[in-house]
């Protein structure tokens, strides 16, 4: 207990004192985190052959890190990623894999060798760059959408990587003869769980690895809001964070005893229950563990840094690790060319991505104790595995740098600076957000308009209403126009996924924040309200029931029972509108719902009916109004 607490406080302290340091220089938090493992470990050497062990351990701040990006993301956006995670993704992996395995069989190392380490140094830091991301606010720009994408492909493509070392063993003893984990006699019953699926033949192993992610999926579809509702009743906020682990560990632990990755296995998990109402209080039960967790995991990172190795061919291996910087930065480069990812988005994805990542340390361990990896060979890569990773967010300095350059010398304006921050932003001031803007501002109320069409803002000015140039979607410039003290957001943007994103980000940050929104169809009023808006306006539907009256009026109506036509059809859409959102299915063509058009026909008909009696009411008794049913 005494050495547990020991250990725990010089993590900790280590953590707390450099981090701050760190991020007031302007290094971010994860150089801050590496720095302080190298002081506690290789300088002062306060900790010491314990830290594999806790690595093992703060490796689940990454799976919990994908299991919160997996709540953002809907069975429909990750389709619609298809293009990059196959593309982008599978060339990175396939381009690096060869420039690695053609330099190393040019050194004169065996083909099974080299193409082992094409597979470690091909994969890039998934903990690194994505919690970089996130701290930067740069995961909603084009590079860091693809980077995602790549880091997403890397992951998956860790499972088939795995599966093939055993293939390239050099012939000395194999799986077979290496010790027990922890070389005691008995086996716990993880291991005898671990010893029974590798004993399975291969047919069942993969039916039971498709089985086991089909049973995740299904949990996160249907299991899940039962148990939440059970876990519910108790009304204790410690149980909700407590069932929240239990998901992850629960998960985690049936992808490692079916051979797949645990990080895979719960983005999944977090995929499937992206659209579930319960999504937000896992997020914010779990955000604490992933911050924590992953901060120790970069200590560990610094702290397991082989010193000894390094001052044995210093030069060497510092040529090595910029050598695979530079070769992974030029196909990401390229890729970014050919896959249309322009100026400083092509920097941050080609920056961003040029290391080696924390699986790395998984295959080159996995390959050493298969034999396909030597043992001088394998410390190497470790060490030139860790100093890419220490030396990432150096390169999103360098980013940070060059990006500035860019906006001052290239055609693209910069984002203006805003100094103003009223209680309500318009986030898209076009035909629709300057109507909104001016019943506002008439009636004696200030906003904050936002727009990233320069030629929009600059005739704003003209006419004299204020305005700020740059993307609303980004989060950055969201937070300086006020989102953590304004009390109504207008999202009238075009770009609907645009909206969708905004109105998402928005209700994450603020949860009290009324949020108002355009939409362009029944549809997209859906995936706002999924997203989180209060009110959903679609841009033509009060002008075509202006229009409408006008033609009721035009054949016979007075324009009194037009207007109140007019009132009855737009309260009982809203009705049926609210009705449809429950059978509505993300993802899924209303076309090929057949519950959603079953339910609109029935709708449409009463509507209809109810329509006739209304006017049939209205000629009899002028008196006798439709019952009022609430917007």
């Amino acid at each position: 207990m005494e050495t547990f607490l020991i250990q725990a406080t010089i993590y900790l302290a280590a953590g707390v004192i450099a981090v701050p340091i760190a991020t007031r220089l302007g290094l971010g938090s994860v150089l801050g985190y590496l720095l302080a493992g190298i002081a506690i470990g290789p300088l002062i050497g306060l900790v010491g052959s314990e830290t594999k062990d806790i690595q093992h351990f703060a490796e689940f701040g990454v799976v919990v890190m994908l299991f919160l990006i997996g709540l953002e993301l809907t069975p429909r956006t990750l389709w619609d990623m298809r293009d990059k995670l196959l593309g982008l993704g599978g060339l990175q992996i396939m381009l690096t894999m060869a420039a690695v395995m053609a330099f190393v069989l040019w050194l004169g190392y065996p083909w099974q060798t080299s193409l082992a380490l094409g597979m470690v140094l091909s994969l890039s830091s998934t903990a690194i760059v994505l919690q970089t991301l996130n701290e930067k606010r740069l995961m909603q720009t084009a590079g860091g959408r693809a980077s995602f994408s790549v880091l997403l492909a890397q992951d998956v493509a860790v499972i088939p990587m795995l599966a093939v070392l055993p293939l390239l063993t050099l012939g000395r003893p194999g799986r077979g003869e290496t010790t027990t984990p922890h070389g005691g006699e008995g086996e716990g019953a993880a291991e005898i769980a671990i010893s029974y699926m590798e004993s399975l033949p291969p047919w069942a192993v993969t039916l039971s690895t498709v089985a086991a992610v089909v049973l995740i999926v299904l949990f996160g579809m249907y299991a899940s809001r039962p148990l939440f509702r059970f876990v519910h009743m108790a009304r204790l906020r410690e149980l909700y964070t407590a069932f929240a682990l239990l998901i992850v560990c629960v998960i985690a632990a049936a992808m490692m005893l079916v051979g797949l990755s645990p990080a895979l296995g719960t983005f999944l998990a977090g995929v499937a229950l992206a659209n579930s109402e319960f999504r937000h209080q896992l997020e914010s039960d779990l955000e604490p563990f992933k911050g924590l967790l992953l901060g120790l995991f970069f200590i560990t990172v610094g702290a397991g840094i082989n010193f000894v190795v390094f001052l044995e061919n210093p030069f060497g291996l510092i040529s090595a690790t910029l050598a695979l910087m530079f070769t992974k930065g030029l196909i990401l480069y390229a890729l970014a060319v050919a896959f249309k990812i322009r100026g400083r988005d092509r920097w941050l994805f080609t920056l961003g991505l040029a290391q080696a990542g924390e699986f790395g340390f998984v295959l080159v361990s996995f390959g050493l104790q298969q034999s396909v990896l030597p043992p001088q060979l394998a410390e190497r890569t470790l060490f030139v595995v860790a100093l890419s990773m220490l030396l990432t967010p150096l390169f999103f300095i360098a980013y940070e740098k060059l990006s500035k350059r860019l906006s001052d010398g290239g055609d693209t304006p910069q984002p203006d600076e805003i100094d103003d921050q009223q209680p309500v932003i318009i986030a898209g001031i076009g035909r629709f957000g300057q109507v909104v803007n001016r019943l506002v501002q008439m009636s004696g109320f200030r906003t904050t308009v936002l727009d990233n069409d320069l030629a929009t803002i600059e005739l704003m000015r003209r006419f004299g209403f204020k305005g700020f140039f740059g993307d609303p979607s980004r989060p950055e410039l969201l937070h300086a126009a006020g989102l953590a003290n304004a009390r109504v957001l207008v999202v009238a943007l075009d770009d609907r996924a645009a909206a969708i994103r905004l109105v998402a980000y928005a209700r994450r940050e603020r949860p009290d924040l009324h949020i108002v929104a355009r939409a362009h169809d029944r549809i997209h009023v859906y995936e706002l309200h999924l997203a989180g808006a209060d009110d959903i306006v679609r841009e033509m539907f009060d002008s075509s029931l202006r229009a409408g009256r006008y033609v009721l009026e035009n054949m016979g109506l007075s324009e009194s029972e037009a207007a109140e036509m007019e009132q009855f059809f737009y309260r009982k859409d809203r009705e049926a509108l609210r009705d449809l959102a429950d059978l509505w299915q993300p993802g899924v063509p209303v076309a090929d719902n057949p519950a959603y058009i079953a339910r609109s026909k029935e709708l449409n008909r009463e509507l209809e009916a109810a329509l006739v009696a209304t006017l049939d009411l209205g000629e009899s008794d002028n008196t006798t109004k439709p019952s009022a049913s609430g917007s």
